[in-house]
């Protein structure tokens, strides 16, 4: 509702920057408005206002179909509900330093999980459990329990299948 409450204002504003434009300026528009125009001229702004007014939003809206932060093939629909989780806890925790295409994390301290190679679901449980290794930049036990399998869960499902 928000987007409709943006989107009419300049529609119709963009409709009568057209018509002035069309018309030859605003003394022949204003004529045009006043005696109606020809019946070109009508179809050709009804003809503008269902492409720019009614198309271009549509296509707008239609794009935002994707699930927020899903890219390539895997998409939020095929997540049950522990991996929703573990990708609200990933987006919480650990986008900030990891980078994971699957939520468009671009972080740039900690690695690059769509690149490491094969993440398993206990490489994942391992590095949340012992911390970073190398120059130690993670915390250890930053998840604990039932958060820790979630995000275990869902980074081995989706590193380096979001593409």
């Amino acid at each position: 509702m928000e987007v409709l409450i943006v989107l009419i204002p300049f529609t119709l504003l963009g409709i009568g920057v057209i018509f002035v434009a069309f018309s030859g300026g605003p003394g022949r528009a204003r004529e045009l408005y006043l005696t109606r125009g020809g019946r070109g001229f009508r179809l050709a702004m009804i003809g503008l206002y269902v492409v720019l007014g009614v198309g271009v939003p549509a296509a707008v809206i239609a794009s935002r179909g994707e699930a927020e932060g899903g890219v390539g093939t895997l998409r939020t629909s095929s997540l049950n509900a522990a991996d929703e989780r573990g990708k609200e806890l990933f987006r919480e925790t650990c986008a900030s330093c990891h980078s994971l295409r699957a939520v468009n994390a671009r972080g740039v301290t900690g690695p690059n999980l769509d690149q490491i190679g094969e993440v398993t679901r206990q490489r994942v449980l391992n590095a949340i459990r012992i911390g970073g290794t190398g120059q130690k930049r993670m915390p250890s036990g930053l998840l604990r329990g039932a958060d820790a399998q979630d995000v275990a869960g869902y980074v081995s499902k989706v590193a380096g299948r979001g593409q």
